[in-house]
């Protein structure tokens, strides 16, 4: 199968190429001894993954928050859920400024 380059670096994979391997929308790309190699990747666990934390109202914050805590070693010293329930105040503050920002940015 032969596929072009185009001067803007995109390339048109075969539909043989494709159907061969599933349908993707992304490409995990990597080179190796003067060859490009294309690994399709499925995005669907961290669309999950996002629609759960959607869910569950976390924050960017919450989850660095959550990954301090984790590896500060502090497992025995408390419960997540007492750390968390000590800023509510900043995590409306936080999704009031997002918003906020969301406002006044410029859109595309």
């Amino acid at each position: 199968m032969l596929a072009k380059l185009t001067s803007k670096n995109q390339l048109t994979l075969p539909k043989a190429a494709t159907q061969a391997v599933g349908a993707s929308e992304y490409f995990e790309v990597e080179t190796r001894a003067g060859q490009i190699i294309l690994t399709p990747v499925r995005l669907q666990r961290v669309d999950a993954v996002r629609a759960k934390l959607a869910e569950l109202d976390l924050t960017e914050l919450d989850v660095a928050d959550a990954v301090a805590w984790a590896r500060s070693g502090a497992l025995q010293a408390a419960e997540p859920a007492a750390v968390y329930a000590a800023r509510p105040a900043k995590r409306v503050a936080n999704k009031a400024a997002k918003k906020a920002a969301l406002k006044t940015s410029p859109r595309k």
